[in-house]
């Protein structure tokens, strides 16, 4: 069953990342767990408390159970990249090598922060096949920078039946006029709850698709779980809206705004599991993500840097339509465990 505590997470800084519903925004919860899991391991004290009070206490388990199928395109790697003169605690590393893609590698951070950034940045390129080509933009990293924990993920995914293209229409989006509108009739997962309805599209290697439609405009969050969970085999005719999303983003204040403020700090900071110099604090936190909707499948890329400096089938029925002609939510997510690969909101497609 997938895991509540994750949705949890993802739904409350998703209402930090993106307040204005009338704007689009993309973001990989699946990402900004995997490099927040890491540095809750490598805090202490209330650093490691506020991280794992937002993340949930099985994040790491989460995570690390969702394997995408061999008939899918799947990459992910979790880096450390520490500063050649940098101490660092032996079981951090330990606990590393646990990760997906784990690897640990030093950067010249002191003598060349531009060349550590460009060479972060060429390796995040790589995992995600070129969608993200420069996470880290210029001034990112400077001469004080020591360490930076970054995750990046790819994945391409066909779905197990596709729209199809002759279907493919100019139809009305609120908000937006006529946009790209792709339709397609089977047996999906569907429910209607507390104001949303609710699409699963399957897609291959265990992940699935899942259209978030609020009844009128796009508001909070709340029933969203409960819909998710109502979610029953159903005759459905679904047109949605093609869909090619790109945002590069600070988390740092709205990770402040839900309770992780003690990793930021200087002053209060103990990132000691890492390194035992106490100097150690949370500069900023760098995402971005890109998402490719379309009548074969989806693609898409995300990358977190955590970037550390020191002080100084049913029988066919009628079919029931859903048209996602309105600003809405959708989760691109691993089927089993929940992990939560890509959070859109999609106001204008």
């Amino acid at each position: 069953m997938p895991d509540r505590a994750h949705l949890t997470f993802a739904l409350t800084l998703h209402d930090a990342v993106a307040p204005d519903r009338t704007r689009n925004a993309c973001w990989s919860p699946y990402s900004v767990a995997s490099a927040l899991g890491m540095t809750a391991q490598a805090a202490r004290g209330e650093t490691a408390a506020e991280l794992v009070a937002l993340l949930g206490a099985d994040h790491a388990e989460v995570l690390k159970g969702a394997a995408v199928g061999d008939d899918a395109e799947f990459a992910v790697a979790n880096t450390l990249w520490a500063w050649e003169e940098l101490p660092l605690v032996e079981g951090f590393l330990t606990d590393l090598a646990g990760w997906p893609g784990a690897n640990a590698r030093s950067a010249p951070f002191a003598n060349d922060p531009e060349g550590s950034r460009k060479l972060i940045n060429a390796d995040v390129a790589e995992t995600t096949r070129g969608l993200i080509p420069e996470l880290l933009a210029a001034g990112a990293i400077t001469s004080d920078t020591v360490a930076t924990l970054v995750n990046a993920l790819y994945l391409k995914c066909a779905w197990i039946e596709e729209f199809p293209e002759h279907d493919t229409a100019d139809l009305p989006f609120r908000g937006a006029g006529n946009v790209a509108t792709m339709r397609r009739e089977g047996n999906l997962r569907y429910a209607r709850r507390d104001g949303w309805q609710a699409v699963a599209m399957p897609a291959r290697g265990g992940v699935e698709a899942v259209v978030l439609l609020p009844d009128d405009e796009l508001g909070g969050t709340g029933g969203v779980p409960e819909v998710l969970e109502a979610l029953e085999f159903e005759r459905i005719e679904l047109f949605l809206p093609k869909l090619d999303l790109s945002v590069n983003t600070s988390l740092a204040e709205s990770l402040r705004q839900v309770g992780v403020r003690a990793v930021f700090s200087r002053a209060d900071a103990d990132l000691t599991g890492l390194s035992p110099d106490p100097r150690l604090y949370v500069d900023d936190v760098v995402h971005e993500a890109v998402l490719r909707l379309d009548e074969q499948g989806f693609e898409g890329a995300a990358a977190t840097a955590v970037v550390m400096r020191m002080t100084s089938f049913v029988p066919v029925e009628a079919a029931r339509t859903v048209r996602v002609d309105r600003p809405y939510l959708l989760l691109v997510r691993h089927a089993t465990t929940g992990a939560i690969f890509f959070l859109a909101q999609v106001a204008k497609p």
